[in-house]
């Protein structure tokens, strides 16, 4: 049996959510790796994990996966569009036959993918596996209390996200 895989509109996902949206209109890079913290815990031996932001208008941005965990993040290279970059990698999944959802709203995307062993899923209803991913890897850490989004990211991580989005080298 294959394992299965995700492939994440991140930006989309960010913008559907309600916290993660209120965060991205004030700092950005803080709601980004707030995202991929909360997505490297849904991330298991069993599910591969990739989370696509858009870096398309960013000159520097050269489209090179890195890894966090089991999760994969992605810039869109410069010059292509994170849609762009979701189709191919559902492409070639599909020719693979590997068990994969996308998780996106946009209309465009969803008809470009939908087909053979690639599934879709809103961006809103996927919130609610990120809010229990969230809650549970909190209650296993700080039983009773809520942590902060300081203490569950590593500043470094917070950093070299950052220094991705812009196109730089970690």
């Amino acid at each position: 049996m294959g394992r299965h895989r995700l492939i994440i509109d991140g930006y989309n996902v960010m913008h559907a959510h309600p916290e993660y949206g209120a965060l991205a209109r004030h700092d950005m890079d803080s709601a980004r790796a707030r995202l991929v913290s909360d997505l490297t815990a849904l991330a298991s031996a069993e599910d591969r994990v990739t989370v696509v932001f858009d870096g398309g208008g960013n000159p520097h941005s050269d489209g090179v996966p890195h890894h966090i965990g089991g999760l994969t993040v992605l810039f869109s290279p410069a010059g292509m569009t994170a849609d762009t970059v979701i189709e191919a990698l559902a492409q070639r999944a599909r020719e693979r036959a590997e068990d994969t959802m996308v998780i996106t709203s946009d209309g465009a995307t969803r008809d470009a993918v939908r087909s053979g062993s690639v599934s879709i899923r809103s961006a809103e209803s996927f919130i609610d596996d990120l809010r229990q991913a969230r809650d549970a890897s909190t209650a296993s850490v700080h039983p009773g209390r809520r942590i902060t989004l300081s203490e569950r990211i590593d500043p470094s991580v917070s950093d070299v996200l950052a220094r991705w989005a812009r196109g730089e080298r970690p």
